[in-house]
């Protein structure tokens, strides 16, 4: 039994050996075909790379694409994630963000607000129209619905949970279209963030400012009222002096309910930049894109690797093809079965 489970194994390490001899027979017999195949295959891309590269952007096949990207910094933060589920709800939006994948409810998160504003129809719609792609990507057969898939392909965003930095880029072969399109897109997800109302210490100290500002103004206008009555009659004299005393004291009454609002708002807005330095803000931009001076893609290098690699195994499968088809050809039962004749 020994002799003949020895003899069992021999047989199969000599067949095994004569599959691998014959496999290495039949790359020897077909080598030049491997060989000009892959060398036509790495002379090929190489020129179809160098012309690509050579021809303009605007008519090259394969053009240079450049890639800006914007940092801005999403807290997190219980607070702010605790109060985003009511904000969304006064505002409106908590349906249609639920229906985009983001839960407004429980676990929400101002990065997944940023996430879902940036691919809502606002901003798209915004920057198709800002930038007239749907000219420039010569779209002809349903406009908005094509130029929205095509912008989502090329207008990314990313969120690094550690740090907290939310990048959006934009990939287009002309880099200050790209750079455009990556400060707009982030102007427009900072005002979305102030008209929701998320951050409310931004959204007062907005509002504070305006406020202020109004203020100033009356007080401004009234102070000027008040000299050009008073220099009326100190100038010309009049005959109705009464009426116009009485008016300087109602504009001087006015003047100084106007000036007490104003330091008012001045003190709020003073504590409130107070209180912004202690906190984190919940939407932040800390970098704008910039002109990117290298490109993002092709890889022509790698696709030159990738594209000889991939014409060696071509050749190699089609060397043992071609052997496969001359052995059936040998074989006059093989052939027989093709033919159908064989009994």
């Amino acid at each position: 039994m020994e002799k003949i489970e020895n003899n069992e194994a021999a047989t199969f390490e000599n067949e095994d050996e004569i599959s691998l001899i014959d496999l290495f027979a039949v790359l020897l017999r077909r080598k030049w075909l491997i060989i000009i195949t892959t060398a036509i295959a790495m002379i090929g891309v190489v020129i179809v790379s160098i012309l690509s590269l050579k021809l303009d952007p605007e008519k090259s096949f394969m053009p240079n694409v450049y890639t800006p990207k914007a940092e801005m910094l999403i807290n997190d933060g219980d607070s702010s994630g605790s109060s985003l589920s009511s904000m969304l709800s006064a505002s409106g939006l908590s349906g249609i963000a639920g229906l985009a994948g983001v839960n407004v409810n429980a676990g929400s998160s101002n990065s997944s607000l940023a996430s879902y504003l940036l691919y809502s129809n606002t901003i798209m719609d915004s920057v198709i129209n800002k930038f007239n792609f749907i000219e420039e990507w010569k779209i002809e057969k349903s406009p908005i619905t094509s130029s929205r898939e095509q912008l989502k392909k090329v207008l990314k965003s990313d969120f690094d949970s550690d740090t907290g930095i939310f990048t959006v880029s934009f990939t287009d072969k002309n880099p200050d279209l790209a750079r455009n399109v990556v400060n707009y897109v982030v102007d427009m997800l900072e005002q979305r963030f102030l008209e929701i109302g998320v951050d409310q210490n931004k959204l007062a100290k907005q509002n504070l400012e305006e406020n202020i500002q109004n203020a100033y103004d009356n007080i401004l206008n009234l102070q000027k009222q008040i000299a050009d009555l008073e220099n009326s009659v100190s100038a010309y004299g009049s005959t109705d002096v009464p009426s116009i005393v009485l008016s300087t004291s109602l504009l001087k009454m006015e003047l100084s309910v106007q000036e007490q609002i104003y330091s008012s708002l001045k003190a709020q807005y003073e504590s409130l930049k107070v209180t912004m330095a202690s906190e984190q803000p919940v939407f932040q931009i800390l970098e704008y894109a910039e002109i990117p001076d290298r490109k993002s893609g092709p890889s022509r290098g790698k696709l030159c690797i990738i594209v000889t690699f991939a014409a060696f195994f071509v050749s190699v499968f089609l060397a043992f093809l071609l052997n496969a088809l001359e052995n059936i050809k040998k074989d006059p039962e093989a052939m027989a079965k093709l033919k159908g004749t064989k009994k």
